[in-house]
């Protein structure tokens, strides 16, 4: 039942996006207390769904020697809230068929609520207390740590997961972006619920928060459901705390971790480009040539012509304090060098040579019909609201991103394609026993 009105929320909203010269209406909401949401009214099926984030509050501002505390804090404020504990919380969750849940990202802190109109009241009272008295008891706080040791004990072992890590210890060595977000097994074992506490009260304030809303709900209603949730949060943190911008190290440098696999596992980027660059609909495009998908440079030269790779793509990374554009892939051991080798002449061959005016029609076709189809619920419409104000991009953003891509000349394509890959800097992880490959400082 919820995913048959949240798929029809989405379809909805498809109908808004796709309308030939029809712009979304989001409108702003903003209640007495100045809380502050994007919203969509979608009164045709009796379903609310609701996203927030609090900017510079994800895992990279976990305080020295307590790594991981964003992402415990996150697996834990449905573990009892208020006088309800654990099993009576999640079992009050249920009992409404509601869905809630909270997610820590390297920026922000995120949150999710799905209800059925009817129960909103029991709904939104419980996402209050989730967010303003968390219990952090004893017996779920040992059970998610238990949950995140386990978890970080498996990603020591695992491929992917070194290579996650080995890649960020060198792109920012020294920056919070460099730590995993998980913590360490000691940072973890050092939490304690007071390190838990004093994250929600320096953290979760209105000046950092920004919510999404989409469904069945008034503008009326919901500035007071706004207030009665986020308002009586912290104006303000007790201190300032953010996230330092820094560029990407590691140019030219290839690290190697030696494991005995029979696959090598790739990751290679360098220094991108910010999400506020007037080129970034520009470099979407050209990224999406290089390596976007099956029609894309990098999957015709490596895996479709020579079957190299058993998957490879390329892609942009923007965050607060960073900017990446990078490729990951995974081939045999034997030829890990000959891969490489045509994934960097490709990186060279687009920077010097750009792409074509096919190339660049198909990539503007495919980033603006595959965008209404990333949003196939309302609890992912309204994370979509809650991104754009992350990073703001205005709220007339989805009206004039249609024009924003189509406005993408050759010529801007191409020199941007210059000005980005750079295939001298590249970065290099490798993970597995590559032939012909070795670490170079």
């Amino acid at each position: 039942m919820r995913r048959l009105l949240a798929a029809s929320v989405a379809v909805l909203f498809f109908a808004l996006a796709c309308a030939p010269g029809r712009a979304v209406n989001i409108e702003r909401v903003v209640s007495d207390k100045g809380v502050t949401a994007w919203f969509v009214r979608d009164r045709s099926v009796p379903l609310v769904a609701l996203s927030f984030a609090f900017r510079r509050s994800g895992t990279s501002t976990d305080p020295e020697g307590r790594g991981g505390l964003a992402r415990m804090v996150s697996g834990l404020l449905d573990e009892g809230a208020g006088d309800m504990d654990s099993q009576t919380f999640q079992r009050s969750v249920e009992e409404i068929a509601a869905r809630m849940g909270f997610s820590a990202g390297r920026d922000e802190f995120g949150g999710r609520l799905q209800t059925l109109s009817a129960e909103r009241d029991r709904a939104f009272e419980l996402l209050r207390l989730a967010l303003t008295a968390p219990r952090f008891d004893a017996e779920p706080v040992a059970r998610v740590r238990r949950q995140i040791l386990a978890a970080i004990r498996r990603g020591a072992e695992n491929p992917r997961r070194i290579g996650a890590r080995l890649w960020r210890e060198t792109l920012f060595p020294g920056h919070p972006y460099g730590r995993p977000g998980s913590g360490t097994a000691e940072t973890v074992a050092a939490i304690t619920a007071a390190d838990l506490r004093e994250f929600v009260r320096a953290r979760f304030t209105r000046d950092r928060l920004v919510v999404g809303v989409v469904g069945d709900i008034s503008p009326n209603e919901l500035r007071e459901r706004l207030d009665r949730v986020f308002g009586d949060l912290p104006d303000a943190a007790p201190r300032p705390f953010g996230i330092a911008r820094t560029a990407a190290a590691g140019a030219g440098r290839t690290r190697v971790a030696r494991k005995p696999n029979p696959q090598s596992i790739m990751l290679l980027g360098h220094q991108g480009i910010a999400r506020d660059d007037p080129d970034w609909h520009a470099a979407v495009l050209v990224t999406h040539v290089l390596g976007g998908g099956q029609a894309s440079r990098l999957y015709g030269e490596v895996r479709e012509r020579r079957g190299l790779a058993y998957s490879i793509s390329a892609r942009l990374s923007a965050f607060d304090g960073a900017a990446l554009v990078s490729a990951q892939l995974s081939t045999r051991n034997a030829r890990a060098d000959e891969s490489l080798g045509i994934v960097r002449s490709e990186w060279q061959r687009i920077a010097e040579h750009g792409i074509t005016e096919e190339e660049l029609r198909d990539a503007k076709s495919y980033v603006q019909g595959s965008f209404p189809l990333r949003l196939d619920s309302g609890r992912r419409i309204a994370g979509m609201l809650v991104g754009l104000q992350l990073a703001r991009l205005g709220i007339d953003y989805i009206g004039r991103r249609a024009d924003l891509f189509e406005g993408v000349t050759l010529n801007d394509a191409n020199r941007v394609a210059r000005k980005l890959f750079r295939a001298r800097d590249l970065t290099i992880v490798v993970v597995g026993d590559p032939a012909g490959i070795s670490e170079a400082p």
